[in-house]
């Protein structure tokens, strides 16, 4: 029997493991929702759980040991300001797991980490997104032809001469 197993250690060294930490609780902070496998996402909640109850009382105290935790100053500045604010009235539970199928590699179970309140981008959005990229485009596909032919035209002034 396993007694008293506190944690999964995810068969990583403690310094990995702690980087790991850091670097995937940065990511959900950041973006809000991240994909990764079943077992570092029930570990990874805990870590943002832990944090984000931290930053819901903005003490001197508490940034300070939520910055021990997290590297990136804007996270931890985002996390008090942005997201602590808005799970303010929640008594915990700031985040879901939602499952999607295993990997094709390893048949690792994958799932998605978010906080409860995120919000996917509506459509309008990626329409709008989609709409830039495609003008975007469209201006180099015309500077290119536009400089080719300026190329062209300073050849054949060359050749004239």
């Amino acid at each position: 029997m396993k007694h008293k197993i506190g944690f999964n250690r995810l068969e990583r060294t403690a310094a990995h493991r702690k980087a790991l930490h850091r670097n995937m609780v940065t990511a959900l902070l950041k973006y809000e929702r991240i994909t990764t496998t079943k077992a570092k996402a029930l570990e990874i909640r805990r870590s943002a759980e832990k944090l984000i109850t931290r930053a819901k009382e903005d003490t001197v105290h508490n940034r300070r040991l939520v910055a021990r935790r997290l590297f990136d100053e804007d996270m931890v500045t985002k996390l008090f300001t942005n997201i602590a604010l808005r799970m303010k009235d929640r008594p915990g539970g700031y985040t879901r797991i939602l499952k999607l199928g295993e990997r094709s590699g390893d048949a690792a179970e994958m799932v998605i980490l978010e906080l409860v309140d995120y919000k996917l981008p509506e459509k309008d959005e990626k329409a709008d997104k989609k709409a830039k990229k495609e003008t975007a485009k469209k201006e180099e596909k015309k500077e290119t032809k536009e400089a080719k032919k300026a190329s062209k035209s300073k050849t054949e002034k060359a050749e004239a001469k």
